[in-house]
């Protein structure tokens, strides 16, 4: 939450040019390191795909580590924006059908590749960046509480009779694992399964099931 508020801080003080010039150098920092991983994309190659300075880019960014956090925040925001539509109805199980079968449907129209972009990065830094691994770690911690609001809606109504935070961390850990399966394999059928599975859990803890 720290480095998201102060991303927001350092935004708010630069003019509207500047906040586009940072937010192209950090889309294009975040597409480097999805392609050829943290440690292969350089800020050299981040300027040229951004189409900046040097200087611009130190500019806004200190160093890379700076550049990092704010590309882990960058795809943070684009996975939880392109869920957010369906996150207000996580609280039947018709919402969260609906919801794994979009999570399905993007994954074929990526052709089973990429993974999950917070997963990515948080895998590359987690044993050699703490900063990096906390700031994959809060990611997570955001798209966990999405889910769990959906199902303490359900919990409060008094359809569910199992605890909203533990099925919360649960759907997302399968969905998680469904993501780098269905990468490594190339074919959506372990995320489907994953969150078939899950959800079928869920189902089975609804007073109305």
């Amino acid at each position: 939450m720290g480095t998201r508020t102060e991303a927001a801080r350092q935004e708010r003080k630069l003019t509207r040019k500047g906040q586009e010039t940072r937010r192209r150098i950090v889309a294009a920092a975040a597409q480097l390191m999805y392609e050829r991983g943290v440690t292969e994309a350089t800020l050299e190659d981040v300027r040229a795909a951004a189409g900046v300075s040097g200087s611009q880019v130190y500019h806004y960014f200190a160093d890379k580590q700076a550049l990092l956090l704010a590309v882990i925040e960058y795809q943070t925001e684009s996975v939880l924006d392109m869920q957010q539509p369906l996150f207000a109805d996580l609280d039947t199980m018709e919402g969260l059908r609906r919801w794994r079968d979009a999570l399905v449907e993007y994954q074929l129209r990526l052709q089973c590749r990429g993974g999950c972009p917070i997963g990515s990065l948080g895998s590359e830094v987690a044993e050699t960046n703490p900063e990096a691994r906390l700031a994959a770690a809060t990611g997570f911690l955001r798209w966990e509480a999405a889910i769990r609001s959906g199902l303490q809606a359900m919990h409060d109504r008094g359809e569910l009779d199992s605890d909203p935070e533990e099925l919360a961390l649960a759907t997302l850990a399968a969905l998680q694992g469904g993501l780098l399966i269905t990468q490594l394999q190339r074919q959506v059928r372990p995320l489907e399964v994953a969150l078939d599975a899950m959800l079928a859990h869920i189902e089975s803890h609804t007073t109305r099931a």
